[in-house]
């Protein structure tokens, strides 16, 4: 007979422990959000919304909510995670406080919450995450409503609940700005992606006049309305055009030699059975701003990809417009490709407390989304200023296992507090080393 030893060792669990807490990782991102000014720019804002000068500062509770949904939270409740360690996050206001505070952010206070952003984002960027390359990215998303709420309405995916339209930047991943919409809104509403791209601009520390800024879209964007406010501006745009019949009957008339090799993402190799052209000569853009252009990708579809009529000879033709001066189109349609990569940062926000809107009220909902959108902030901009290596480019959820729901023992010697990380947790110094580049901060700022 074989002896079978114990996998695990054996354990005597009882109560007692002290000074041990949970979720420590998550502090980082509370001494991030003061260190760069977003805790009081939030206070700030939200102070006129509150009557009594009794109780939580709302702008703190903004702040709470927007670390506890980085950590991983998905309703307001969740908020209990750092309320039941005040040794480690301090006074945390209630689940009813917590409501009242979204209840209160109405349209003036968004917009003050929207200056407090931009001014947190000018500190960061000046700290050394100003990316040098400004590509916004706008796309709208599907939010699934498992309730009659406020606001939700069938998709036209056959769904039911909320449409909203996002804006990101490219180069770091950040939320610039959100519109929560219902579920029945247009994918091509002009008026929308107008505002959309008014709030975006507010949010970036340069000045499209002076540093290029480019708008990019899908053909969700392709409207006068959207493309005429690009223009006034000062924004360059790169948006999906859709294959209507004069721009079919363009790109089989493209001479042989006229195709050239289009490239890879990072713009290191070309890319095997896919060709870019420019077609602007031989389409009628005059309805368009001066200056625009139209270039066109043909490549061999993936295997298993299903093919439509207007795929011929077996290649896929794509189209986008741009007004990009970039003689070098295999890069201008390498930059418009990169537009997939929205596709992942609205992965990486749903998984950020958009999964599921938590409230019966639009409004509720609306200020749930911005401080989502918070959230996602503090996560990249933790990822820029503080982590190094593959977890400066770790998804959500990966920052939450190694980093933020770390355990640890909060110990007092003397004057000090001190944070004691497990010794024997793998990532445990990338921890340590994260906190100090955010105390470092902190005192620069």
């Amino acid at each position: 007979m074989v002896k079978r030893n114990r996998c695990r060792p054996r354990l005597k669990v009882c109560a007692g422990g002290r000074g041990v807490v949970a979720h420590a990782g998550a502090r980082l991102l509370s001494d991030l959000a003061d260190g760069v000014g977003l805790a009081d720019g939030l206070s700030t804002a939200m102070a006129p919304t509150k009557q009594r000068r009794r109780g939580h500062d709302r702008g703190r509770v903004l702040a709470d909510l927007a670390v506890m949904i980085a950590d991983g939270g998905t309703a307001i409740s969740d908020l209990a995670v750092l309320r039941d360690q005040p040794t480690l996050f301090g006074p945390v206001a209630s689940t009813p406080t917590a409501w009242r505070t979204l209840e209160a952010v109405d349209d003036a206070a968004l917009e003050r919450i929207a200056v407090a952003r931009a001014a947190a984002r000018r500190r960061v960027w000046a700290a050394g995450a100003d990316p040098g390359f400004y590509v916004i990215d706008f796309d709208g998303t599907l939010i699934t409503a498992h309730s009659d709420k406020a606001g939700a309405q069938p998709t036209y995916k056959r769904g039911f609940g909320f449409h909203p339209l996002l804006a990101f930047l490219d180069a770091t991943g950040e939320a610039l700005a959100g519109i929560l919409r219902p579920g029945n809104a247009g994918s091509n509403t002009a008026s929308d992606h107008i505002a959309l791209l008014d709030m975006a601009l507010a949010q970036l520390p340069v000045d499209p006049s002076r540093a290029e800024v480019i708008a990019r879209a899908d053909s969700a964007g392709l409207t006068h309305g959207f493309i005429d406010a690009c223009d006034t501006a000062n924004v360059r745009f790169s948006v999906g055009h859709d294959l209507t019949e004069p721009v079919r009957t363009a790109c089989l008339a493209v001479p042989t030699d006229a195709w050239c090799p289009a490239i890879t993402a990072d713009g290191s190799d070309y890319r095997a059975d896919a060709d870019v052209a420019e077609i602007t000569g031989m389409i009628d853009l005059t309805r368009w701003p001066a200056g625009t252009r139209m270039i066109v990708r043909r490549e061999i579809p993936h295997p298993g990809a299903q093919l439509t009529f207007t795929d011929i000879d077996g290649r896929r033709f794509q189209a986008f417009i741009t007004n990009q001066t970039e003689p070098d189109i295999a890069y201008l349609e390498a930059v418009q490709r990169g537009r997939g990569r929205a596709e992942k940062l609205i992965c990486n926000l749903k998984d950020t407390g958009c999964t599921n809107l938590p409230s019966a009220d639009f409004e509720i909902n609306h200020a749930w989304l911005i401080t989502a959108l918070i959230a996602h902030d503090l996560l990249v901009w933790c990822q820029r200023l503080c982590l190094t290596g593959e977890l400066a480019r770790a998804e959500p959820k990966r920052l939450r296992y190694t980093l933020l729901h770390t355990a640890a023992l909060i110990a007092r010697t003397g004057h000090q507090t001190r944070l004691r990380i497990a010794a024997g947790w793998p990532w445990a110094n990338q921890l340590v080393d994260a906190f100090d580049h955010c105390h470092r901060l902190r005192h620069s700022t």
